[in-house]
């Protein structure tokens, strides 16, 4: 990723904290593995922006690198200058998240040569970004140290806004399949999502399965996804070879399907077209791409993988799709989450069972169902996320929250997340009278501050963020 970096100053000020400031958010951001783009020190005095010849000579410099920056940063040593900082933004147009940062005083140094008026200079500037309609981002403090530990947390949650930002204004999903004939709860809008830049790629899920069938047992291809099935799970002995070759085969023809068509994440119609037609799940195949940040999501649920794309993009981590499923006895604050047994193996948290589905091998036979990924998924922090398209108001709308796995016990097969979330009634009201679906996406980790500051400020979606 790539960060344009704008430090602003005044020239009546100590040049000095300009120089130190450079060299500070450099090594700060490449800390963090992203590249800055910042004009060379002798481009303009002390390499600042301060005058229009500076913000021009800037933007001119950005929009050379365009196509690598994500965001900008703008860095206050001192007062800086607030026409030069919204004038670089508005004739390099990049149209990319700002992240604003002021410097702190120091007490015992506030003579002519100490002092700095950050705190004061951050204000201006933000107003002129107010008044220009360009939607920045704020550090935790109003002021902070450019070499210190909170800013350096600033720019990681920055870059995490910046990627899924990004990610989502160019978004390609692909739905495989026809939505599953039972829950017209999962149907959407595609014109909707394409509003924010979100292309939806559909395919027969024949065309898929014939494609499947085409590959031979001895496939290079084949024999590669085998050899990354048996490390990524424990298979009973008495699964049959020839279903774990049908599952290789399918995994083999999606992968192939989503990298022709530029596919960032899927849905797939799971159940049960492809177990009575080629005969496995699909739900190995979703969670090994979803444990390499391609997430997928069941029974075409579109908005859903597109939620966990989201999700992913906060995260840097695999995201699951799971069921609000069932009450946690008489604990208002818990529910128990599942699926069949599509989560990522790190969403699990360690090495799952690689079976048969256990519900539709009851109707259509163990035969036709190997595939599910199953394990109990291990107490930790989350974050969960759901967007959906609501076409009677015309908009997107989404619903956000932070809870925790835990390790109470659960006698279901599958995939099984016992969840706890503060004030979880609330929650539920929330999402059963504004038409929200039954799946919810999920994530380890809180990620909800840079899902939040991404979709509402940038994206431009409404979001009801669920509080304790």
């Amino acid at each position: 990723m790539g960060l344009g970096v704008i430090v602003s100053s005044r020239a009546f000020f100590n040049a000095a904290f300009t120089q130190d400031a450079r060299d500070q958010v450099v090594r700060q951001i490449e800390a963090l593995g992203a590249t800055p783009y910042i004009l060379n020190a002798g481009d303009t005095p002390n390499g600042a922006v301060e005058t229009l010849a500076d913000a021009d000579h800037c933007a001119r410099y950005f929009g050379a690198h365009r196509d690598a920056i994500d965001g900008v940063v703008v860095v206050l040593p001192n007062f800086g200058d607030e026409i030069a900082v919204v004038e670089t933004l508005t004739r390099a147009a990049l149209n990319v998240p700002v992240l604003v940062q002021a410097c702190n005083d120091r007490i015992d140094k506030v003579d002519v040569k100490g002092r700095r008026d950050a705190f004061c200079g951050k204000i201006s500037v933000c107003n002129n970004l107010y008044q220009y309609g360009i939607p920045w981002t704020d550090t935790v403090s109003h002021t902070n140290d450019v070499n210190g530990a909170e800013f350096k947390g600033d720019l990681d949650r920055f870059l995490r806004v910046c990627r899924l930002v990004r990610g989502m204004k160019r978004a390609r999903i692909g739905a495989i399949g026809a939505r599953t004939g039972a829950f017209q709860t999962v149907r959407y809008s595609e014109k909707l999502l394409q509003k924010s830049g979100i292309t939806i790629v559909t395919v027969d899920l024949s065309e898929v399965l014939a494609a499947a069938r085409a590959l031979t047992d001895t496939d290079k291809a084949v024999q590669e996804k085998l050899a990354e099935i048996s490390g990524y799970g424990r298979i009973p002995a008495t699964i049959k070879h020839e279903n774990i070759v049908k599952q290789a085969k399918l995994s083999v023809a999606v992968n192939r399907w989503l990298e022709r068509n530029d596919c960032d994440a899927s849905s797939i119609q799971c159940w049960t077209s492809v177990q009575d037609n080629f005969g496995c799940a699909t739900c190995l195949t979703m969670s090994m791409m979803g444990q390499k940040l391609q997430p997928s999501a069941c029974e075409v649920d579109v908005t859903g993988a597109v939620s966990m794309y989201a999700l992913a993009l906060a995260a840097g981590a695999p995201p699951a799709l799971l069921d609000w499923n069932n009450n946690y006895g008489s604990e208002p604050d818990k529910c128990v989450c599942t699926h069949c047994g599509n989560y990522p193996k790190d969403f699990i948290g360690e090495t799952p069972e690689i079976s048969n589905l256990d519900v539709l091998a009851t109707t259509i036979g163990p035969e036709k169902c190997f595939g599910a990924v199953k394990g109990k998924v291990k107490a930790g922090d989350m974050t969960y996320f759901r967007l959906s398209t609501d076409d009677a108001a015309g908009t997107v709308k989404s619903y956000l929250g932070e809870g925790r796995f835990t390790d109470d016990p659960f006698g279901m097969d599958g995939g099984i997340a016992v969840t706890e979330i503060p004030n979880l009634r609330d929650l539920l009201r929330h999402i059963t009278r504004n038409g929200f679906e039954h799946h919810v996406a999920m994530v380890r980790g809180l990620y909800a501050d840079v899902v939040e500051e991404a979709a509402v400020r940038y994206l431009g979606w409404p979001v009801y963020r669920h509080e304790a």
